[in-house]
């Protein structure tokens, strides 16, 4: 049973994760790639999450935990260079 829910789950993130590059392509303004950009990154989270849940490892937690780093860093840096038109003051 929980093959079937991982299966379902790869697919939904997957799906989201394609729809989310679609909007980072075909985003109107950077406001809403930037927001794309943010919910690939937590798509990309609950893909490693779901895949060390597949493998019954804790090696792909502390990845997530490495990716979200990585792209809340990046996300306040691109809003920053959006706003200010420089990242270090």
């Amino acid at each position: 049973m929980i093959t079937i829910a991982l299966i379902f789950a790869f697919a939904c993130y997957g799906i989201g994760l394609l729809l989310t590059l679609w909007r980072i392509t075909n985003g109107p303004d950077p406001a809403d790639r930037i927001l794309a950009l943010d919910t690939m990154v937590i798509n990309v989270i609950a893909l490693l999450i779901l895949y060390g849940i597949w493998h019954g490892t804790a090696v792909y937690y502390e990845a997530s935990m490495l990716v979200a780093m990585v792209g809340f860093v990046s996300t306040v840096a691109y809003c920053r260079f959006v706003l200010r038109g420089d990242i270090i003051e």
